[in-house]
């Protein structure tokens, strides 16, 4: 064959080859058979392969897709859980700060021998109330003055006794949730401080006497 006999079309290197690689036959409807064969001009994939799937196990795809889901969802309740006890201790605890001064008159009351009767009865039921919420008081006089729990409103004399600062008397009784939980109100007192020698400094020079005329 000569150079004039080839075919310029067949011998272009640059030629654009399509080739039909549908399985079904669109005239009849039939699977095709197509042989694997290298193609010349791509030379990387066989002819008539199928491609590689992606999902090489789609059962561990579906697996994976479960556990993320099961994951996502555990988080959503106990974001949901936490939510609702925030939810429940805000309203707790503005209920029982509305009954705070209901409570100091019960208090004053009861001081002055005026809890009787119905009165009693309602006081009482009150009482019983707040303890199944949770509420409970404190403060009382020669405890240790904490200004996380008290609050200072006058200055008692010192106390010769005492080697720390202490609840000289307390003129309103703290409120806190149970289990050492968030402080309602702070306890008012009096506070005395350490007088006298159990307040002197252990490791302070004694004074020195005073020189004879």
């Amino acid at each position: 064959m000569t150079a004039s006999d080839r075919d310029p079309i067949v011998d272009d290197p640059n030629r654009v080859v399509v080739r039909d690689k549908r399985r079904l036959d669109p005239d009849t409807g039939a699977v095709r058979h197509v042989p694997e064969q290298t193609d010349p001009v791509a030379g990387a994939e066989p002819v008539g392969a199928e491609p590689a799937d992606p999902v090489a196990d789609p059962v561990a795809e579906l697996t994976a897709d479960l556990q993320r889901v099961t994951a996502e969802y555990a988080n959503y309740r106990k974001r949901v859980d936490r939510d609702r006890l925030v939810v429940v201790e805000m309203a707790t605890v503005g209920l029982l700060t509305g009954l705070l001064p209901v409570l100091d008159d019960i208090d004053r009351a009861r001081q002055h021998d005026d809890v009787q009767g119905a009165f009693k009865g309602v006081a009482d039921k009150l009482e019983a109330l707040i303890d199944k919420l949770g509420l409970d008081q404190f403060g009382a006089a020669g405890e240790p003055f904490d200004p996380s729990i008290h609050e200072a409103l006058m200055q008692a004399e010192p106390d010769p006794g005492a080697t720390v600062a202490t609840c000289a008397a307390v003129l309103q009784p703290g409120y806190r949730l149970r289990g050492g939980g968030r402080v309602l109100r702070p306890a008012r007192v009096s506070v005395a401080e350490p007088g006298g020698d159990a307040g002197a400094d252990p490791g302070a020079d004694p004074a020195p006497e005073p020189a004879e005329p």
